[in-house]
């Protein structure tokens, strides 16, 4: 059964604009990528949003639906309030360039001050060996899609312009953190102490554990309680914890 929705969209470029009202048919099973795609067809080609999978897999369709960070190709219209209208607008943390399209070049740039793996010596691509369980841990930390909502929906990156340069925000914390458990990793032996770039290059306490990153991601990654709050835990262990402090000089290895 069809219906008829009101869009609100903001229009615009470089931060200046406006809404723009549309009323659109709306099928029954649709999302809210399906209505843009409908409007650019029929009331407003020129409507600037990006996308490219349409599967919630991609990261590209991301902007704000009624204030809230969403996947627009995710986003089911049954599941907004009947009778209201929707209401898009581009991920508020980052510079708008048109319209839904945002420039998140900010994350590349993040993304790129985490140093990599660091392979550890002796071993050869093919040659290494993990415990399953060891596997597992980071696992779920490799399913994100780099939609970077939790980005956008980390107050400490949105409401504070100030902060990025210091703070890389949840993604690359986790990606941190993803590094810190990889028994492989041979960052320390190369000189890297991954804990301590967390809590001095990339402002892991600026993080609050509020949790607001956890509850939009589409992966459903429990960011906060499996990444942040555990690599928290680790670097306080290793600053305040004289009992780790003290089997560090004397060269044990830290507990994770």
């Amino acid at each position: 059964m069809s219906y008829e929705s009101e869009f609100r969209i903001w229009r615009g470029e470089g931060g200046e604009g406006g809404f723009t009202s549309y009323r659109v048919e709306v099928e029954e099973g649709e999302v809210v990528l399906d209505l843009v795609h409908r409007l650019q067809a029929t009331q407003a080609p020129d409507l600037a949003v990006r996308w490219n999978c349409k599967a919630g897999k991609c990261g590209s369709c991301s902007a704000e639906v009624n204030g809230r960070p969403r996947l627009l190709c995710m986003t089911r219209m049954s599941t907004l309030p009947a009778g209201e209208p929707v209401v898009l607008t581009p991920l508020r943390a980052f510079p708008s360039v048109r319209d839904l399209v945002t420039d998140v070049s900010f994350n590349y740039a993040k993304a790129r001050e985490v140093a990599s793996f660091a392979a550890p010596a002796g071993l050869a691509p093919g040659e290494y060996r993990m415990r399953q369980e060891d596997v597992e841990r980071p696992q779920e930390f490799r399913k994100c899609i780099e939609c970077f909502l939790c980005q956008d929906t980390c107050h400490a990156v949105r409401d504070h312009e100030e902060n990025k340069a210091a703070f890389a925000g949840p993604r690359f914390l986790m990606r941190v953190a993803e590094l810190d458990l990889h028994p492989l990793d041979a960052a320390a032996e190369q000189g890297l102490d991954r804990r301590d770039a967390a809590k001095e290059e990339h402002g892991l306490g600026y993080c609050n554990i509020t949790k607001c990153c956890t509850e939009v991601c589409p992966e459903h990654i429990r960011i906060t309680d499996n990444a942040l709050i555990p690599l928290k835990e680790r670097v306080a262990d290793r600053r305040y914890d004289p009992l780790v402090w003290l089997g560090a000089k004397i060269g044990l290895r830290p507990r994770d």
